[in-house]
Parts: structure tokens; sequence; C-alpha cells
């Protein structure tokens, strides 16, 4: 049987084990979410020996050299010794700039960084709170433009996380973990092309900041913005899609109820076979949308999205 180290503890686990599993069997604390190799909440780096890494692709080359792993992803087959994630030596330091209601369930947090960070719009970056609870958040600010890193955090549902967020105060300190993503993303190439963002609660984050950066790249064909909410109220960011609309004529904006979802979904149809799709949302939401576009005759290889999914 493999021995797993991790700092003084020696565990014995099973030969093909799941690292992860392997971990929060023995009690070791380890934060998770996705478990798919996405939010990379479950970083852990290899001190001795290799494991069987299901997703190398997941972690960008310069992080897989330093030997970091994602412990969801790696079944443990020799002997292995790790480090587990300290955000403390290895995140980078920020602090809340500011945080408001944007509406009942959805806070905006804007934080500063301690360092400069180099991002894209459409990712995601995993944050820690002063008491060590990890979750990822997709970015809405724009790089390059705002000075903050801003996040739309949905409060609705009770969350380790989200309880914290409630209690957040200006100026309190943050850990900034890994970035990650980068199926949402704006192309160059794109410009003359038809451009739809859907976005599902907060997953409309990430499209706000792709929607930006379209703009900034002076994007010249018509671009569609819709934003699926529980109710009314709960389209957070109407407004300032309000009024980009009203300044970029190009931008057709539809806000609608989660009720009428089916019918609007219904009404989907690509006027155009070089349209671009961007889906943000629950996985439910995004297949369903999915699955619509795709009877409607677009192309597989022109729908791009990411999941909001729940902890696991």
């Amino acid at each position: 049987m493999p021995d797993l180290l991790v700092g003084e503890r020696r565990v014995s686990v099973d030969p093909a084990s799941n690292l992860l599993d392997s971990l929060l069997g023995a009690g070791i604390a380890v934060p998770y979410s996705c478990r798919a190799g996405s939010c990379q909440a479950c970083l852990v780096r290899c001190l001795a020996g290799e494991p069987l890494d299901a997703k190398p692709e997941a972690l960008d080359p310069a992080r897989r050299e330093q030997g970091w792993r994602l412990a969801c992803q790696c079944r443990v087959i020799d002997d292995l010794q790790i480090q587990l994630f300290d955000p403390g030596r290895d995140g980078i330091p920020a602090r809340i700039q500011a945080c408001d209601w944007l509406s009942e369930h959805v806070l905006r947090l804007r934080l500063l960084p301690q360092q400069a960070m180099r991002y894209r719009a459409g990712q995601h970056l995993l944050l820690w709170t002063a008491d060590g609870i990890a979750r990822p958040y997709s970015l809405a600010s724009l790089p390059q433009e705002d000075s903050f890193l801003e996040f739309h955090v949905d409060c609705r549902q009770p969350g380790a996380f989200s309880d914290a967020a409630r209690q957040f105060r200006v100026g309190e300190p943050l850990r900034l973990g890994t970035l990650s993503g980068g199926a949402l993303h704006y192309d160059p190439d794109w410009q003359a092309r038809p451009l739809w963002l859907l976005g599902v609660g907060t997953g409309l984050a990430p499209l706000y900041a792709i929607l930006r950066e379209a703009l900034r790249q002076a994007h010249q064909g018509p671009i569609r913005v819709m934003h699926v909410a529980r109710s009314t109220r709960e389209h957070y960011l109407a407004g300032s899609l309000l009024e980009l609309a009203a300044r970029h004529p190009a931008i057709q904006l539809d806000l609608i109820e989660a009720a009428a979802l089916p019918d609007a979904l219904a009404a989907l149809r690509p006027g155009s076979r070089q349209t671009i799709v961007l889906a943000c949302g629950g996985p439910d939401s995004v297949d369903a949308i999915a699955r619509r576009l795709y009877l409607a005759g677009l192309p597989r290889s022109q729908l791009f999205s990411d999941l909001f999914l729940p902890h696991a």
C-alpha cells in the first residue's frame, strides 16, 4: 500500500485511490468545490513522488513545473509526499476596497491585490477568507482598466464562503489563490461576427467583463446580452447594462425571468451561422441553452460555456 506523507503525518492508502478522498478520509482538511478540476481549490504540491494525473492540462505549465497538482484529479500509485496549499505562504494578499449589495442576494466585492495580477476577462480566481475558507469566483472586472478585482457573490443559499461574505467589511484582508478558466474569453478574430452573451444568475459576472472587453476592442458585429434571473429585482446589473446599450446601439439586451426561460429558449434562433455564443450559469440552465442552440443550427464549436457548479 502506498504511503502518503503530509507534513509530519504518514498515512497508508489503497493503491490508485483518489488523492483528495485519501486526504479527507485521513482527516486532513483540504478545500474543494467542483471535483472536476475547474475551481482549483484542492491544489497541493508534490515534494517527492508523482501521482497519476487524469487532467494535467487543468494547470498551467509553470505551476506543474513547480510540482502543483489538483488533488481531485490525482490517484496515488506510489509513495507520495505533498504539501498543502497555504494561502498565507502561497497566496497573494489583498484587501477589501468595497462591498455593497447589488440586489437582495448578490454582493459586489471589490479587492485591491497587494501585487500586480495579470488575468483575462472571463477567468475565475480562488478567494480565501482570513479563516481559511476558499471558493472560486469569476472576475467581473476588466483587466488593464479597472484598478480593482470585482466579484459578484451569490448569497442566496447558505455556504461557508457566502456566509462569511455577508460579514465582510472594507479594509479586511483576503488572500488570492490560483487563476483558472479560459473557456469564456473574447477573441479579436470575432470582431465582425454576431456575439451572444447568455448569463444565468451571477453567471453574468464574467460575461459583463467580456462584454466590456469586446467594446474596448471595437467589436463590429451585433452583440446580444441575455440575463436570466429569478425575478425582476435580481437583474442586478440592469442599470449598467442599459447604460452600455444606450451608448452602443449594436447591443440588444434581454432581461428574462426564470419562469419565462423555456419560452425564451424556444425563440432562440441565431440569425447567422457565424454567431459566437458564450453561456455561463448553473449546469441545468447552460445545458438547456446549449441543446436549444444546437437544434437551432449553431455549430458546437461556436458555443463556449462555463458552469457554476454547486459545492460537491
